[in-house]
This record gives structure tokens, C-alpha cells and sequence, in this order.
């Protein structure tokens, strides 16, 4: 038994890994593999099942599934990247600030933090972005990651609390540190190992989110291809059986999760 455990925690995703890595280098490559251009509508082709000159087939207005799988796996990727740094830099500036303040500001921010966390995740994005206006890849990746840190801050928090009066840190600001020198250099090298699997974890969940918005109508707009938008298809796809569609975005965006989950859970199960 004791084997068994100690094999899952060393079994590496050596196979998501590859995946992974291959879908993010043909995404940034796509314009050499492309085989159309994805955004332009050929009406005499449009809904044609998968063939030899179209490989994934065309969606209602013509375009071609193959060359936007690989386009909009990009604006999906870099949501997820965006979003995910977003979230991190708000974790860290108020996690840090709330661990480093008096105990007044302290519960003042983890109550703010607690409010926050108690919104609907998916409810918080709409909101912020329908006060940000039109939808679009910033505003998205925004919205996503403007309401993604909360958990990550309060970690950073307990984090920082542990280590604010060790020496060094009180010696680094006995001569002069500033706040973001403390933090560069003596706090962030401390909790980043805590928190680097939530990051990773954030990009799941910011692609994740971006489909579902497209999905629900409410995120990108159709003519801005992305794994999303695609699937807001999926309903007048279905209809009229044109399954491929919704098979080829669906699935890259699910197989893209999973492999970005199961690194997450490697990295986690590694800092244990």
C-alpha cells in the first residue's frame, strides 16, 4: 500500500505534459500549418462534414474548423495565461499587504477578501463585464482575473504572517526596503512554491470560464475566433447535426484542461 502511494505522488505527467506542450507550439505556430484563412467565409462550403480539403470541417458560415481550432486556441490560451496573471499579482500585492499591515487592516482586507469569495465566481465575471462594456480578449482575461485571486491572497497572507519578523526581513527593512524590495526579495521567493500550482490551476480555470461566457452568449463575439465562440455554436450546430462543430473545439478545449489539471495536481502533490 505504502508503495502504491509512494508511486502516484512520484508519477509524473510526463503525457499531459507533451500534449500540452504540443497544442500551445501549434497554436503559436498556426499560420504555418492554417489551411484557410479562419475568419473568412466561404458560403459555398459552409456546414460540409469533415473531408480531405476541409479536415475538421466548415461551421455555418463557411469557416474552416482546422484553421480555427488552432487560431482560437490561442486567444483562448493567452485568456487563460492573462487571467491567470492578473489574479497572481492581486493575490501577492494584497496577501502581502494584509500579512505586513496591523491587525486592524489585516481584518479589514480578509473580510473584504472573505465577501468577494462568497460571489458566484462565474456571476462576479458577468458583472464586471458588463461594466466594462463591449466584450473583447483584455476585457475578458480582465474581468477573469480581477475575480480569480481571493484564495491565492489569503494563502499569501498566512504565508507572509509566518515569516514577517524573521531577521533578515526585519534587518531589510531597518535599512530602508521598501515594500516591493521586501517583497521582491525576501517574501515572494518564500510562498511563491505555495501558490505556483494555483497559478497554473487559474489558467484552467480562465479557459474554462472565457468558453462558458461565449457559450451563455455574453463573452466574445463570433467574429473573434476562439475555443469559446466556437461552441456558442454548438446549439444551431446540433440542430441541423453538424456534430463537428462542436466535437473538435470541445474537444481540444477538454483534453487542454485536463492536461493543464493534471500538472496542477502534480505540482501540488510535489510541494507535500
Amino acid at each position: 500500500m505504502r508503495i502504491r502511494q509512494t508511486y502516484k505522488k512520484s508519477k509524473k505527467p510526463v503525457v499531459s505534459a507533451v500534449v500540452l506542450f504540443l497544442i500551445v507550439v501549434c497554436c503559436l505556430c498556426c499560420e504555418l500549418i492554417m489551411t484557410k484563412d479562419p475568419a473568412y467565409p466561404d458560403l459555398e462550403h459552409y456546414d460540409l462534414a469533415p473531408c480531405r480539403e476541409f479536415l475538421f470541417g466548415t461551421d455555418a458560415l463557411g469557416r474552416d474548423i482546422f484553421s480555427m481550432i488552432w487560431y482560437g486556441g490561442r486567444i483562448s490560451l493567452w485568456i487563460g495565461v492573462e487571467a491567470a496573471l492578473i489574479s497572481f499579482v492581486l493575490a501577492v500585492l494584497i496577501g502581502t499587504a494584509s500579512g505586513s499591515a496591523p491587525a486592524w487592516l489585516d481584518a479589514l482586507l480578509m473580510r473584504m477578501t472573505e465577501i468577494l469569495f462568497g460571489v458566484p465566481g462565474l456571476l462576479f465575471v458577468i458583472l464586471l463585464q458588463a461594466a466594462l462594456g463591449q466584450a473583447n480578449v483584455c476585457s475578458i482575461a480582465f474581468a477573469i482575473g480581477a475575480t480569480g485571486w481571493m484564495s491565492m491572497a489569503k494563502i499569501v497572507r498566512t504565508e507572509v504572517r509566518q515569516i514577517r519578523n524573521r531577521e533578515y526581513i526585519l534587518a531589510a527593512r531597518c535599512m530602508g526596503g521598501s515594500f516591493f524590495y521586501v517583497l521582491r526579495t525576501h517574501l515572494l521567493p518564500n510562498f511563491l512554491p505555495s501558490i505556483l500550482f494555483m497559478s497554473v490551476m487559474n489558467i484552467r480555470s480562465a479557459i474554462a470560464a472565457e468558453a462558458a461566457l461565449s457559450f451563455m452568449g455574453i463573452g466574445l463575439p463570433i467574429e473573434t475566433v476562439s475555443w469559446g465562440s466556437m461552441l456558442s455554436l454548438a446549439e444551431k450546430a446540433l440542430l441541423h447535426n453538424s456534430w463537428w462543430v462542436v466535437l473538435f473545439p470541445g474537444g481540444f478545449l477538454t483534453v487542454t484542461l485536463v492536461c493543464i489539471t493534471n500538472i496542477g495536481n502534480y505540482m501540488r502533490r510535489s510541494r507535500k
